[in-house]
């Protein structure tokens, strides 16, 4: 009896250490963003006059968001970014997922050697082919246009091969008795394939949407008209003329405004996400 006693005890106290230290890593976590959304609340006099930071403000202003949107055209940077980021992701998924079908189902010679060569790219840093891109774009005459934006960015090894993967866990009885019927290839993979695959292939479009939401690099090379600027420039361009540097809490609003929707996205589809990665392409 004693000895269910300490092993109850034991485990009680082994779960408050697990809970103890979880709490810690989330205020660790979600603190930078308390202070971002704090910071942005703060006047600029009452920011200013802090010589010790404060983590709270008894005179909430929105007027930072306006300030940030006045002293940058965000909005238009930020409508730059949604149509960037959603023709991107269509067409990305289009290509992945018929290749990643024609690599799980379709025979056809060297199919094997062409898929190893796809995964040994994986290999290559994508900085090495940032130069090689930007000549091609550039040789191309496609430089400040969306075209030149998107086109570096409709595929990904990474996702053909995590979509072919699951693919492949599809009985092939399905696929053969689908050709029996007379189904086509690509009436198959619409009506069992991509339903069945649904969890990953949203994963890999919400994965897709962050990373074209957060473009830094590509952007900042192959655009240097404002008009073509995403939210990332945006924000360069605020700290770069002097305002985000001097105005810190309208810095801090226009890095609301750009965070929000990721956050709001990652909030609606955590869950699905979660699923698309741990579970397989079969439904049990």
């Amino acid at each position: 009896m004693q000895t269910v006693k300490d092993s109850s005890a034991r485990s009680r106290v082994g779960k408050t250490l697990v809970y103890l230290f979880l709490a810690v890593w989330a205020l660790l976590v979600l603190f930078p963003f308390y202070w971002m959304l704090l910071t942005s609340l703060k006047s600029y006099a009452a920011y200013n006059s802090e010589y010790i930071p404060r983590f709270f403000t008894a005179a909430p202003t929105l007027q930072n968001y306006a300030d940030a949107f006045t002293a940058v055209p965000l909005g238009k940077y930020f409508l730059n970014t949604v149509i960037f980021t959603l023709i991107t992701t269509a067409v990305m998924l289009l290509v992945t997922v018929l290749a990643a079908f024609a690599f799980s189902r379709l025979e056809f010679r060297g199919k094997d050697l062409v898929f190893t060569f796809f995964l040994a790219l994986m290999m290559i840093p994508s900085e090495l082919v940032v130069i090689t891109n930007f000549q091609t774009i550039t040789n191309a005459g496609l430089r400040n246009t969306f075209t030149g934006l998107i086109l570096p960015s409709v595929t990904s090894v990474f996702y053909i091969y995590l979509l072919k993967e699951n693919f492949e866990q599809i009985p092939d009885e399905l696929y053969r008795a689908a050709k029996v019927d007379g189904t086509s290839d690509f009436h198959y993979l619409t009506r069992v394939m991509i339903p069945i695959c649904r969890p990953t292939i949203i994963t890999v479009t919400i994965l897709k949407v962050i990373e074209c939401w957060n473009s830094f690099v590509w952007p900042r090379l192959i655009t240097d008209d404002a008009n073509y600027f995403l939210v990332s420039n945006g924000i360069q361009a605020i700290r770069e003329n002097g305002f985000g540097r001097e105005n810190i809490p309208a810095m801090m609003a226009a890095v609301v405004v750009i965070s929000v929707p990721l956050i709001v996205l990652f909030l609606l589809f955590r869950n699905k996400i979660m699923a698309g990665v741990s579970r397989g392409g079969t439904k049990g």
